[in-house]
């Protein structure tokens, strides 16, 4: 008996091996979530955030969120700072480097984390984009956007698009956002 007759042609054969490791085989699920799956805004922090991000339009805004411990050790946001977009530029955003010192010192001198790296988006959707991922060098923090986006915004109230995210080895993970 030729290998066709026992169960057709060789695309086939193929397409049964590979049918039958599936079923033999758990999915590859990825790199597991890193934590949090959700984490706490105060809402007058969201305020500051959203206000931050238009007084910067038409370029990109930015700053850091002061935390008592890291979000994925559950700490609580505690106070926004916003910095200078040393870029000035709507498509990108550097902290300008006198302020992430003058800022990273005051939180340490707190005794808190930096728990969040804030920055805006002006046209598109509150999520990292492929050089936000390649410049996230903070892999305990969120990474929270602001999405000044008309596209984007709560169709009920007009509410802009905030979301957070954890970037890891360069693998991004949404982590819901609660406000309170």
């Amino acid at each position: 008996m030729s290998g066709e007759e026992a169960g057709g042609g060789p695309r086939e054969r193929a397409a049964a091996v590979a049918a039958d490791s599936m079923r033999t085989r758990p999915a590859n699920p990825g790199p597991a979530h890193p934590g949090p799956a959700r984490a706490t805004l105060p809402g007058a922090l969201r305020d500051a955030l959203v206000a931050h991000a238009r007084a910067g339009y038409p370029n990109e805004a930015c700053g850091l969120i002061a935390g008592t411990a890291p979000a994925a050790d559950g700490g609580v946001a505690l106070a926004f700072h916003p910095t200078r977009n040393r870029a000035a530029s709507p498509l990108r955003y550097e902290i300008e480097p006198a302020d992430l010192l003058r800022v990273s010192l005051a939180i340490d001198d707190a005794d808190e984390v930096i728990w969040g790296i804030v920055h805006s988006h002006v046209r598109s959707p509150a999520r990292p984009s492929p050089t936000d991922v390649g410049l996230a060098f903070y892999p305990d923090a969120l990474y929270i956007l602001v999405s000044l986006a008309e596209a984007e915004a709560d169709p009920v109230t007009g509410a802009e698009s905030v979301r957070a995210w954890r970037i890891v080895g360069g693998e991004v993970y949404e982590v819901g956002l609660e406000t309170d």
